[in-house]
């Protein structure tokens, strides 16, 4: 399992990193934007990021050691998607500034988040466990990402300066 925890280790660094990179939280164009009361503050992302990355690779990894050979393919293309879908969100949110084209892209990394999770679940049930805050906390971000598209109608790229 060694060989495969680093393996999904470096694919899931891979997508914390194309995330952060595209991160502006500083940026006028989102301080501008009407976000709810119960939004985290920009800090407490990099707490909750950091475990939640860490039990996806070490979780994927788990699973990917005890899955049978079609299930692990199956597996490893699921957790590409899901990695490829997380790293994605970030650049669509601030590079575009697409709140709504952004809560469109967490609805498919939430199916992602489902699949990914069958998967793992069957492969070893302890493993697809680990995966539940990640599933939560990207339903908290959907929930997130839904009040600032409802609160900022106009709230477009070419609005934005």
């Amino acid at each position: 399992m060694k060989r495969t925890l680093v393996k999904t280790s470096l694919a899931v660094a891979a997508a914390a990193v194309a995330g952060s990179v595209a991160t502006d939280p500083d940026s006028p164009w989102y301080r501008r934007l009407r976000k709810p009361a119960w939004q985290p503050p920009p800090p407490a992302y990099a707490a909750v990021w950091t475990p939640l990355y860490a039990l996806i690779a070490y979780a994927s990894a788990r699973a990917l050691a005890r899955a049978g050979e079609a299930d692990r393919r199956a597996l490893g293309r699921a957790l590409g998607v899901n990695l490829a879908l997380n790293a994605a969100w970030t650049p669509i949110f601030f590079r575009m500034r697409s709140p709504r084209a952004a809560l469109a892209e967490l609805v498919a990394l939430n199916l992602s988040n489902a699949v990914l999770a069958r998967r793992v679940l069957r492969a070893d049930r302890p493993a697809g466990l680990l995966l539940l805050p990640y599933a939560g906390w990207t339903l908290f971000a959907t929930a997130l990402n839904a009040a600032i598209v409802r609160r900022n109608p106009g709230s477009r790229a070419e609005n934005a300066a």
